[in-house]
């Protein structure tokens, strides 16, 4: 979009205080993400949980001169202000007006599965045959949708955009904002339907979003779907998909049967193609996208072409620890501008003071424009890199006109066969390339652990867990999350950094040393010791933490080391009580002295807290009500003897889901954040966090009689194929799973692991899979869970987290 201030507030009936004239490009509506202040606008939206407001001054410190709100909150002169009834309506005018005003042709895709990936698809397929604007990564929320439009200009033929709900009535503000020719129903599945009644009512809403579409694609392997649509929209053109026969467009062979090509029926017509994956969902999204090509006059000669081309889809960034102190974000699976803009945005989330890029040529219909790389360099100059690698003739001609370090390489190979490459240190280097220079290559050699088996942490989902706890909780209750053991194994640095750039209130650690690593590292975040030894309590005022205090013996040793140390304001501690855990705290009988000995120190009480035994046992509900008037009786003793109000907190994860009521001023949260709940209700709206994975090393047949493993525990009973798998016991694998207890993913199907588990190895059987030497192997992540891991090892999730060895790769992602 290109808008001056006076029009953006003529279309959308706006008040405008200050310059008329300043043109706006970009709206931002995360102060956090600001990754360009030129040509920007913020948008300050308020919700019934937070409010942009808060962040305007903080923008206005980025370089941002113009502000979008509901009111106006400072004086200052240099901005100017556009001021609205409502934020997010705001945004849905402008889009709505954008959108029709660019006459483009349009494809919406919604459904629970597949949106993504069928639209990147889709744009791998016709960014040659169209000038095409898509949603950026998975932008098709309230929010992401009216930004994805956003990014139409006057060139775009084409616009293919993602449309996602999570609760009814959502779709039809969709569909007043965005009315594609073509709409894609994907795949309905349970993603996203817990706000809904029951799938009836969830396809009802989905729908919606063909109101005025010409063409509607469907995946038509439910009777419900078909029979919605065609009652609903018979007067349009529909065209179905999918594995039954009675689809327009379905696959006629065995897909599974790796000896022949993949068929497919476009309706008199067939189609073959060859296939590396074959799991249902990759074959649905490929007849989707056969589908939309058809539709769009594509000859089937050409289709095949098509998909021919496809590429892997990698919808995420990751980050991964680098030799010599360097953190490496790999973006490497995509270039565009928009996906540029994206990785931006998410290196602000790291306080690394040095950071690096490389950047490749752009090979999208778009570079060929002259202003384009003038654009790329803008935005490049304005993100304040210690050091820029640019790789590609074309590229490396504007190597003049980046005002940092740069240094130009014709290939790949040249970076890193160069010293430029040998000096890179402690430093954050973001890969962004074309597929076709194999920038990852540059991460296989930077990473520091080459182990194939690794631990990866979605953080979108971790987010998201978050959040759905706190949508059960008053909007100023605070959060504490907990940290503690290496972040329950994820990495306390990488999980404190990305909590804190998402405004954690408070992080908890076990021991003094967890939360001095954390300050040595940046987080400045309030963090509680939880268990505070005696001789840590010097660490514990050195780097601000804050001391969780259970006995006099302890409050004594403390008090007296703020005095040795000289500090003479107030130190925060937090009070543990005694409320029937029998575990630390202080009694009833012991609150007078407590509060006599607190008015007579130099300490403050911060919060005041106790632990529930059983919050997570429906069984013992009437334990946890003798615990919460435990709490509630001691605390308001304390409270009144202090003559001030500290936090109160008792909740943990489970307390947050079953006590809801007894929320106090703050609650903890765990491993609810790795999207683990003891509710089936919540369980359904959380998102798998931490995948565990690593790959096949080899594939050995042998005969009926023959054994496998140490002690020969496993004797054949048939011939059998046998995959080696690199990881063990001294990855965290308990040996007591082995011998067919526990199972792991091979091509979606879970198979038994046979034998003894060895220290770096287990072996599982994989005669009645289709696997090879290479192929991915999911330990645990969504199918098995980390639950039905947990329950293999008889154990709980909290110990089968923390006990994954450091020598295990972690990889954080963002999807």
């Amino acid at each position: 979009m290109k808008y001056t201030t006076q029009e953006l507030a003529f279309f959308t009936n706006s008040e405008l205080i200050g310059n008329p004239k300043l043109i706006v490009k970009n709206l931002a509506f995360d102060s956090r993400s600001i990754y360009s202040s030129k040509n920007t606008a913020f948008i300050a939206i308020n919700s019934s949980k937070n409010s942009g407001e808060k962040y305007i001054e903080s923008t206005i410190e980025k370089g941002i001169e113009v502000i979008i709100a509901e009111k106006k909150t400072s004086d200052n002169p240099q901005i100017t202000w556009i001021i609205v009834k409502n934020s997010l309506q705001f945004l849905r005018q402008l889009a709505k007006y954008h959108f029709e005003n660019s006459y483009i042709k349009s494809i919406g895709i919604t459904g629970s599965n597949g949106k993504t990936i069928l639209k990147e698809w889709l744009y791998q397929s016709l960014w040659n045959e169209y000038q095409t604007v898509k949603s950026p990564k998975s932008f098709n929320s309230q929010i992401g949708l009216p930004l994805s439009l956003l990014q139409i200009n006057a060139k775009h033929e084409l616009g293919i955009f993602e449309v996602g709900i999570s609760k009814p009535n959502e779709m039809e503000l969709q569909e007043e904002i965005f009315h594609p020719n073509i709409g894609v129903l994907t795949y309905i599945g349970s993603a996203h339907s817990s706000n809904f009644e029951n799938e009836a009512e969830l396809i009802d809403e989905k729908i919606k979003l063909f109101k005025h579409s010409k063409t509607i694609i469907y995946n038509g392997d439910k009777e419900l779907v078909v029979n919605k649509i065609t009652n609903l929209h018979s007067s349009k053109k529909l065209i179905s998909f999918g594995f039954k026969s009675n689809n327009d467009i379905h696959i006629t062979n065995d897909y599974k049967n790796r000896q022949e090509l993949v068929k497919v029926k476009i309706f008199d017509d067939e189609i073959e193609f060859e296939a590396s994956t074959r799991d249902e969902a990759t074959l649905s999204n490929a007849l989707a996208l056969i589908s939309v090509l058809k539709e769009l006059g594509f000859s089937n000669s050409k289709i095949v072409e098509k998909i021919n081309a496809l590429r892997a889809i990698e919808m995420r960034l990751e980050a991964v620890e680098g030799v010599r102190n360097n953190l490496i974000i790999n973006d490497s699976y995509n270039l565009d501008l928009d996906s540029l803009k994206i990785a931006f945005q998410f290196i602000q989330e790291y306080n690394k003071p040095k950071k690096a890029l490389v950047l490749t040529d752009f090979v999208d219909s778009d570079s060929h424009n002259p202003s384009f790389y003038k654009e790329v360099i803008d935005l490049v100059n304005e993100q304040n890199f210690k050091q820029v690698f640019l790789i590609g003739t074309e590229i490396s001609n504007f190597a003049k006109d980046i005002k940092t370090n740069v240094f130009s390489f014709d290939s790949t190979s040249s970076f890193i066969e160069s010293k430029s490459f040998e000096e890179i240190d402690n430093q954050l280097i973001l890969l962004k390339g074309a597929r076709k220079f194999e920038v990852e290559r540059i991460k296989d050699i930077l990473e520091l652990r080459k182990h194939e088996t690794r631990l990866e942490v979605n953080l979108n989902a971790l987010l998201h867990n978050i959040n759905v706890h706190k949508s059960l909780l008053k909007p100023e209750t605070k959060m504490m999350a907990m940290v503690k053991a290496n972040a329950y194994g994820l990495g306390s640095f990488e999980i404190s950094e990305f909590l804190q750039h998402h405004h954690i209130d408070y992080l908890g650690v076990a021991v003094a040393d967890e939360g001095a690593d954390l300050r040595k590292k940046g987080i400045t975040t309030p963090i509680i010791v939880m268990n505070p030894e005696q001789h840590s309590y010097r660490t514990v005022i050195e780097y601000n933490l804050e001391p969780e205090i259970y006995s006099f013996r302890v409050l004594e040793l403390f008090c007296n080391e703020l005095k040795k140390l000289g500090v003479t304001e107030k130190y925060p501690i937090h009070i543990k009580l005694e409320t029937g855990m029998h575990r630390l705290g202080f009694k009833d009988d012991e609150i007078s002295q407590l509060a006599d000995f607190v008015a007579n120190n130099n300490i403050k009480v911060q919060s005041i807290f106790s632990h529930l035994a059983t919050a997570d046992m429906p069984d013992e509900k009437s334990y946890v009500e003798f615990q919460l008037e435990n709490f509630e009786k001691t605390s308001n003793k304390l409270i009144n003897l202090l003559g001030y109000q500290p936090i109160r907190h008792i909740l943990n994860s489970s307390g947050i889901l079953n006590y809801t009521d007894n929320q106090y001023d703050m609650v903890r949260i765990g491993i609810g954040m790795m999207g683990i709940a003891y509710n089936d209700e919540i369980q359904k709206k959380l998102q798998n966090t931490v995948s565990f994975k690593t790959v096949i090393s080899q594939i050995s047949n042998i005969n009926t009689g023959e054994t496998v493993g140490y002690g020969r525990r496993f004797k054949a009973e048939k011939e059998s194929k046998i995959a080696t798998i690199p990881v063990g016991y001294a990855d965290g694998i308990p040996r007591l799973i082995g011998n067919k207890i526990g199972k792991v993913n091979v091509q979606n199907q879970l198979i038994s692991i046979v034998g003894t588990v060895c220290m770096d190895m287990l072996m599982v059987d994989v005669s009645d899979v289709t696997a090879k030497e290479g192929d991915d192997v999911i330990i645990f992540s969504e199918k098995p869970s980390l639950i039905d891991f947990a329950n293999y090892c008889n154990t709980i999730p909290y110990e089968v987290l923390t006990s994954i060895s450091p020598r295990v790769k972690r990889v954080y992602i963002k999807d």
